[in-house]
């Protein structure tokens, strides 16, 4: 089995190769490799889009690529690859980013990436701090293979300051409490998200790459 992970100058690599690597080798996953070959990632078997930074230059940045975003959307919309997209990764499903102006996304999952309202309700002028940053408790709103051993209360690690609202709610399948719901995992077919970095986030996000790498969707 190959995992690719995308390579476009806009994802914080090394450490989720090395967590990827390393789940690959307890699970007998097969080899991850990281990427800027469309053919690659065309012939491989799980796709994962890291990204780090604004939506708009993320995205540009996918498409200056060539061939790069024609080769994901191939392999996951007509040949049903496994994909799981973090951080901006996983921004870029949803139909548009406000961050800069609007840019379209993949509009895979219906919704729009928009700005943490700052104000802390029923608060005494208290502003809450963006971007968000550190570890919060997840609250899981829908079962799902990936998940399996997760539990509402672990603790994942974030840093963002837009966030997913999703259209569909069915779509959400975890969130965090920061001053409003914040999503925290999307997912719908064979492709699923996440705000925070798994890679970052010790055991919880160990054991979520490792199901990712096991799922048989």
């Amino acid at each position: 089995m190959l995992t690719a992970l995308i390579d476009y100058d806009s994802g914080n690599l090394h450490s989720a190769a090395k967590a990827f690597e390393r789940m690959a080798a307890e699970r007998n996953a097969g080899q991850v490799v990281v990427t800027q070959d469309p053919d690659l990632v065309a012939r491989a078997d799980r796709i994962v889009l890291p990204g780090d930074g604004a939506f708009a230059a993320c995205r540009m940045a996918l498409g200056d690529v060539t061939g790069m975003y024609e080769a994901i959307s191939d392999a996951v919309l007509n040949r049903g690859r496994p994909f799981l997209g973090i951080c901006v990764g996983m921004q870029m499903m949803a139909s548009w980013g406000r961050e800069y102006g609007d840019t379209a996304g993949f509009d895979w999952i219906g919704g729009e990436v928009v700005r943490i309202d700052p104000a802390r309700p029923g608060g005494r002028g208290d502003r809450l701090k963006v971007p968000h940053m550190g570890w919060n408790d997840l609250v899981i709103d829908h079962p799902h293979p990936v998940l399996a051993g997760l539990s509402t209360g672990d603790h994942a690690y974030f840093v963002h300051s837009y966030h997913f609202r999703v259209a569909d709610p069915a779509e959400r399948l975890a969130h965090v409490e920061y001053g409003q719901d914040i999503t925290a995992i999307v997912g719908r077919d064979t492709m699923l998200g996440t705000q925070f970095h798994p890679e970052k986030s010790q055991a919880v996000g160990l054991r979520l790459i490792g199901n990712f790498l096991d799922w048989r969707p």
